[in-house]
C-alpha cells in the first residue's frame, strides 16, 4: 500500500468514526467517500461494515442506559427480517434505482423537517409502522448497505428526545450491520486483505468515535436534531450523485 493510500485509509477511518460517535450512524457516509479513491468497492464495503460495528460498539456504553427496548424491538424484528431479502435481491435488482429513490427521499424530507422548526411527534401506525420502517431499512441494508437512513429519518419525526432517537437508530444500525457482515463473511467477501486493512483502520476509527462521543454529550436536543438532518441530507445528495453516475 502506498503512503497516500495509507493516509487516506486512516483519514477515512478517523472521519467515519467521529461521525458515528457524534450521531450514532454515518460511518459509511464519511469513510466510503474517501476510501473509494484508493480501494475497490469489494474491499471498501466490508471494511466499512467492520469499522461501523466497532465504532458503534465502542460508544454503546455511552447510551446503554438510555436505550428503551420498547421502542427498539419493532425496528430490530423488521430489520433482521429484511436483511436476507435485501441480500437475495442483489442479483435481481438494480441498486441504482434504490439509491436514487432513497436519495431523493433524503433530500426532500430532512430539508422539510429542518425548516419545520416546531418538532413533530407523529404516532401514525404505532409499532406496526416502526416494524415496517425497520423492514425497509433491513432490505436496503442487505441490498446496498443503506440500513440507517430510513429508521433515522423516521425516529426524527416520532417526537422522541435526543437519547431516545440515538438509542433507536444506533441499536438498529449495529444489529443490521452485524447481520449484513455475517452474511458477507459467509459468502466470501471478507478476505484477508479486508481484515488486514481493518487492523490498520480500527485504531483511528475508535479514536474518532471517542472524539465524536465527547461532542455528542454537549449537544442540545435541537443541535443534535440539526446534525442528524444535515447528515441525512448529505447522505441523500451522495446517493443521488452516485446513482446518476455523476463525476
Amino acid at each position: 500500500m502506498s503512503t497516500i493510500a495509507l493516509v487516506l485509509l486512516i483519514v477515512g477511518a478517523l472521519a467515519g468514526g467521529f461521525v458515528s460517535g457524534l450521531a450514532g450512524f454515518g460511518t459509511a457516509l464519511m469513510a466510503l467517500g474517501i476510501w473509494l479513491y484508493v480501494l475497490p468497492p469489494s474491499i471498501a464495503v466490508p471494511l466499512v461494515l467492520i469499522c461501523s460495528i466497532v465504532a458503534q460498539t465502542s460508544t454503546l456504553p455511552l447510551i446503554w442506559q438510555s436505550i428503551d427496548f420498547r421502542l427498539v424491538w419493532p425496528f430490530l424484528i423488521g430489520g433482521l427480517a429484511g436483511v436476507p431479502l435485501g441480500t437475495m435481491m442483489i442479483e435481481h435488482a438494480d441498486p441504482r434505482i434504490f439509491k436514487l429513490s432513497v436519495g431523493v427521499l433524503l433530500l426532500v424530507f430532512p430539508a422539510a423537517l429542518y425548516f419545520q422548526r416546531n418538532p413533530l411527534a407523529l404516532s401514525f401506525g404505532g409499532r406496526a409502522a416502526d416494524t415496517m420502517v425497520g423492514f425497509a431499512g433491513g432490505i436496503l441494508g442487505g441490498l446496498a448497505g443503506l440500513s440507517g437512513p430510513l429508521p433515522t429519518l423516521w425516529a426524527s419525526v416520532r417526537g422522541w428526545g435526543k437519547d431516545e432517537r440515538r438509542g433507536v437508530f444506533q441499536t438498529f444500525n449495529w444489529t443490521v450491520l452485524s447481520a449484513s457482515l455475517c452474511l458477507q463473511a459467509g459468502t466470501g467477501f471478507v478476505t484477508r486483505e479486508v481484515l488486514w486493512l481493518a487492523l490498520l483502520a480500527l485504531p483511528a476509527t475508535v479514536l474518532g468515535a471517542w472524539l465524536g462521543a465527547r461532542v455528542y454529550r454537549v449537544l442540545s436536543d435541537g443541535n443534535f436534531r440539526d446534525v442528524v438532518l444535515g447528515l441525512l441530507f448529505l447522505s441523500g445528495a451522495g446517493l443521488v450523485w452516485s446513482s446518476l453516475g455523476l463525476r
